[in-house]
């Protein structure tokens, strides 16, 4: 893992949310992306180095609405950039994490993703992420 790759906040108006953060950062999202396999709607906005990534539910039954019905809204997790995400899968399922998804799939602003189950993780929803080359 070489850095924070983004933080993701679960939230649950997209465009309120957008406005709220714009505020914040005094700057708009650079990017607006559904993923449709996802059932999420997100948007991005950078402070400085870091990125910020917003997700909205776009159907009940999604882990953003489930996530949101159990929690609330709040930071959904915390995603890591990695050089090589099959190789990174390998070495962590190695080490004894749970992987929820052992073959990476295609995520929002260009990634391969995987994430890791917050019961290994002490209750953190890890994500791994890879740009698409």
């Amino acid at each position: 893992m070489r850095k924070i790759e983004h933080i993701g906040i679960a939230v649950n108006s997209l465009e309120a949310s957008n406005a709220l953060f714009e505020k914040l950062f005094g700057a708009p999202a650079y990017k607006e992306e559904e993923v449709a396999s996802e059932g999420v709607k997100t948007s991005f906005f950078m402070n400085g180095p870091n990125k910020i990534e917003l997700l909205e539910a776009t159907n009940p039954d999604s882990p953003i609405a489930k996530f949101l019905e159990k929690k609330g809204e709040g930071i959904h997790h915390i995603a890591f950039d990695v050089e090589d995400i099959e190789a990174e899968i390998a070495r962590l399922k190695g080490e004894g994490f749970t992987i929820l998804n052992e073959t990476p799939k295609r995520g929002a602003d260009n990634k391969l993703v995987a994430f890791l189950h917050p019961k290994t993780t002490n209750g953190v929803l890890i994500e791994l992420c890879q740009e698409i080359r």
